[in-house]
């Protein structure tokens, strides 16, 4: 099972999330996301867990608990979507900047 932990301190490891959902069950992987320009994390990530009925444990057990002086978030995670469909740019406007020719 795929969880989404949130509110995490930008200081916390990978390893102090791995601990904390350990002690619950097995842990396959854990996956901090950092922001790609500034190096920092942005204070979420997923931990991913083979056993069902554990990571639904854990989920009930750390959902608002305190990790590294936070009170953190933890759900099971939604498949990801498709963000940018239709074509449009990242300013959401509908249309790229290579198709806004003024003449």
């Amino acid at each position: 099972m795929n969880i989404y932990v949130a509110n995490l301190g930008y200081g916390t490891s990978e390893n102090q999330v791995r601990d904390a959902f350990a002690a619950h069950g097995a842990v396959t992987s854990v996956k901090l996301i950092i922001h790609q320009v500034s190096g920092r994390a942005k204070g979420f990530g997923f931990v991913e867990m083979p056993n069902t009925s554990e990571a639904e444990i854990a989920i009930e057990e750390l959902n608002n608990s305190r990790l590294d002086s936070q009170v953190i978030v933890v759900n099971e995670a939604r498949p990801k979507t498709q963000n940018n469909s239709f074509g449009a740019d990242r300013s959401g406007s509908g249309y790229s900047r290579s198709n806004d020719r003024r003449y």
